[in-house]
Parts: structure tokens; sequence; C-alpha cells
């Protein structure tokens, strides 16, 4: 992989907050920001708060490194948070108005780290062109 670093963003999550959050608004909030194969990884594991947490750190950190944060530009489900078929690592397949501004940049590659505890989920992206 090589190219240009276009943008770099980074998010943290606590994953008590998003277990408030879903405990809360529940499939209305799952609806609004996960897709439907993220939600069925995610209600797959046994604390699905921790896994909902790093995916939405991950929209977040690539929202950041657009630019652009969550919004009119990108939204979130414009993006997808998947594993990589072959290595199980995380990654970003976008879609929609998310597409549309990696062309407009001329992104691309989207390069995502994820991680988390029992109290924290963190996420990094790094846009390349």
């Amino acid at each position: 992989m090589s190219g240009r670093v276009l943008g770099m963003g980074v998010d943290l999550v606590e994953n008590e907050r998003m277990k408030a959050s879903l405990d809360r608004w529940d499939q209305a909030f799952k609806d609004r920001v996960f897709l439907p194969e993220e939600q069925r990884y995610c209600e797959s594991k046994a604390f699905p708060h921790h896994h909902y947490a790093a995916r939405f750190a991950v929209k977040e950190a690539v929202s950041k490194a657009f630019g652009t944060g969550i919004g009119p530009r990108i939204n979130w489900l414009d993006m997808e948070v998947m594993r990589h078929p072959d290595t199980g690592a995380p990654s970003v397949r976008l879609l929609g108005k998310g597409d549309a501004l990696a062309k407009e940049c001329g992104a691309t590659t989207v390069l995502t780290s994820l991680s988390h505890t029992r109290t924290y989920s963190v996420a990094s992206a790094l846009i390349l062109g």
C-alpha cells in the first residue's frame, strides 16, 4: 500500500456510554448508526456493546480523517466496518456519500485499526490517495 496521506483520525469511546445508548434507544439507535451486517457481528459477541463501541469509534475516526466529521458529507451508514476476509483485520467499506467523498478527494485506501478493553474502545483511521 502506497500513496500520499490525505488525512488521519482517531476516536475513543467509553464502552458503558455505548451500553447506555443501546439500552435507551435499542434498535432505533442501532439502525441509525450500524448497517445490518455490523449489527449481526456485534450481536454474536459476548459483550456486544464493546464491539458496537469499537465500530462507532472507527466511523468517527474515518469521518475525522476526511476532515468532515459525521454530518452532511458523510454519515454513519455511509461506512461499513468489516473484517478483511483473508486476515480478519478491520477494514472499512465506503458507501453512498462516503464513496463520493473518497472519489472527490482522491482517496484510494482507508486503513483502520481498533482495540477495546473493558472500559474503552479506540480506533484510528488513515486515508491514502
